[in-house]
């Protein structure tokens, strides 16, 4: 990856290309624009140049700028999610990535159930096994999404993974090959999990070669933030 910014359409082109080596069709691949902590004066080039997806890690920065924002705009939250900030986002995603527990699931169903309404979900699986990493252990997940899919008012769409970040490529591939291998497993006709969710700015050809269907760009696309997250470093 380049240190400098890439103009979305230069990546589009790289993904059509990425796709297409591994024979895949280039349509399966979408990016997220993760514009978490920059302005949307700041990310809006990005919507300018055909961009619709764009993914959100924090609620009240989120909703602040879905106001900004056009409207025609698909939303993901993508990021860690509290069980007490899930009736702030209802209605106001088009998808949550990360859904890492039963518990959390099952609120999601219950305010989906008042709000009448169906949250589509990504179940987050944690493949690397690092212990700062949320999501389901792939030992426990066929108890869990036996439960999750029995839930109302929440539809599967597929699985959600982050890699290690390391440049040991062998590590990053094993990751995305394990998620690839559960969502096999595990889809069928009524739960076909034709989402893959995996990659980001330093690994997303490596995702691509392995499945992913979402890729969550931010840095790549935006710049680089600090160690805070919170100021974009020019």
């Amino acid at each position: 990856m380049k240190n400098e910014k890439e103009g979305y359409l230069e990546i589009l082109s790289i993904i059509e290309n990425a796709a297409i080596k591994c024979h895949r069709d280039p349509k399966e691949v979408k990016i997220v624009a993760v514009s978490k902590t920059y302005p949307w004066k700041e990310v809006s080039f990005c919507y300018e140049e055909g961009c619709r997806l764009f993914g959100e890690s924090r609620v009240q920065e989120a909703l602040v700028k879905q106001e900004e924002a056009p409207k025609d705009i698909e939303w993901h939250f993508i990021g860690t999610l509290q069980k007490n900030k899930v009736r702030k986002i209802i209605n106001k995603f088009s998808l949550l990535h990360s859904v890492n527990s039963l518990e959390l699931a099952e609120k999601i169903s219950e305010v989906s159930l008042e709000e009448n309404t169906v949250t589509k979900i990504l179940l987050q699986i944690n493949t690397s096994y690092e212990p700062t990493k949320h999501g389901f252990l792939t030992e426990q997940f066929e108890s869990f999404i036996s439960k999750i899919v029995l839930l109302k008012g929440v539809e599967v769409q597929g699985l959600m993974t982050m890699a290690p970040l390391t440049k040991d490529e062998k590590t990053i591939r094993s990751c995305f090959q394990n998620l690839r291998k559960i969502q096999t497993k595990f889809s069928s006709k009524d739960l076909p999990l034709k989402e893959l969710s995996m990659g980001m700015s330093e690994d997303y050809k490596i995702a691509i070669e392995e499945g992913a269907t979402l890729l969550r760009l931010g840095t790549i696309l935006f710049g680089k933030r600090n160690y805070q997250g919170n100021i974009i470093i020019k």
